[in-house]
């Protein structure tokens, strides 16, 4: 038994000075290929091998022919090892290589193609995050191209919206100045609603640029629906008013939620405003709320026709005001882009759908705890 012992303590101190080194050929080659590393691991496998029986066997003081004939046996064995772990390995380094073709495109603009072929778990895993990497890139991109167009769109749009305003003050301020007027009453009044209508765009700006800043600070409280539609119906009732036409509030469920109360109530007041602009006289508007599993949907319901299909998916994006049918007398289509922000903000989800007759904007927010 003590002989064993000493036996294996003598080859464990020649692989392990064979380990070390190995090691040590190991950070020297840390920044070589793939290979360079497998074949420093394949010789330090089988030097270890041919080091632990070499020292057990001069330990043992063995005659010159067995000592012989045992280093000729490790020897040949890891000649022959060595080679067959580098062959085999091959294939782990041609997966490396081709992984890193592929990734060097990803990496100059262009798209992850996977490399064909069935590479080793590694190898795989990393794979598929390259390519689960690549969608995320590439959707980004198509965000950030929309996210520009749509900046483009709403800068031209603002521009002509604001240089008819400001032209028609800058007439009547010069018609006044030049005395030229014989109702100035009429301009001042004219003056007012055209400063309120810039007022109104500029602060439907400044919101847009909170919401997209993430600097949209919200103070939720616990409320009924039924109070925050009831508040929105009460605001839009003079705008319907001289539209002629009908506000329906009356299935309005009293569910509670935790919202901010100021923010929420622009949200339908847009909508609502919304819909009566593009709702023909003797039309009805109506506003319905309900619980669904753990949300609440508000819905308003409007006769604008419809909105065609091509055209539902960029209803709330910045700046979108569709055909001309569809474009408000004011505004620069902030509107829908604030409420699908605020929604957002609140967790919840704004979405619309055609319904017979109209159209069917849908504001979907968590509902509160019981």
């Amino acid at each position: 038994m003590k002989d064993m012992l000493l036996i294996a303590l003598y080859a464990f101190l020649g692989a392990a000075v064979a380990g070390l080194l190995g090691a040590l050929a190991l950070r020297l080659l840390r920044r070589r290929s793939v290979a360079a590393s497998l074949a420093v691991v394949s010789v330090v496998a089988a030097g270890a091998m041919l080091a632990g029986t070499l020292t057990v066997a001069w330990a043992m003081f063995l005659n010159a022919h067995d000592l012989a004939v045992v280093t000729t046996v490790v020897a040949v064995s890891a000649v022959v090892s060595v080679p067959t772990a580098l062959l085999l390995g091959r294939r782990v380094v041609v997966a490396c290589r081709e992984l890193s073709v592929a990734a060097r495109a990803f990496g100059d603009g262009g798209t992850f193609t996977a490399p064909a072929g069935d590479p080793p778990a590694e190898l795989a895993d990393l794979r598929r995050e390259l390519t689960a990497a690549s969608e995320r890139l590439a959707a980004s991109r198509e965000r950030e191209r929309a996210l520009e167009a749509s900046r483009r769109e709403l800068v031209a749009w603002i521009s002509h919206d604001l240089r008819t305003p400001l032209a028609g003050l800058r007439a009547m301020s010069e018609a006044l100045e030049d005395g030229v007027v014989d109702d100035p009453a009429r301009y001042h009044r004219q003056i007012r609603t055209e400063v309120d209508r810039l007022n109104s765009m500029v602060g439907d700006l400044f919101e847009l640029s909170r919401i997209h800043a993430g600097a949209l600070a919200l103070s939720p409280v616990r409320m009924s629906v039924y109070d925050l539609v009831g508040d929105a119906l009460a605001g839009a009732h003079p705008l319907a008013r001289e539209h002629g036409v009908r506000l329906v509030g009356g299935e309005v469920a009293a569910v509670p939620v935790e919202v901010d109360g100021r923010e929420m109530t622009r949200v339908l007041a847009n909508l609502l405003v919304n819909a009566i602009r593009h709702t023909p006289s003797d039309g009805t508007v109506a506003v319905a709320a309900e619980r669904r599993a753990e949300s609440v949907v508000v819905s308003v319901t409007d006769g604008c026709g419809g909105i065609p299909d091509d055209d539902l998916p960029r209803v709330f994006d910045t700046g979108w005001r569709g055909s001309e049918a569809r474009t408000p007398p004011a505004g620069a289509g902030l509107g829908l882009a604030i409420v699908r922000g605020i929604v957002e903000a609140h967790a919840g989800r704004a979405d619309v759908r055609n319904v017979r007759g109209g159209c069917r904007f849908e504001v979907t927010l968590p509902a509160a705890p019981a």
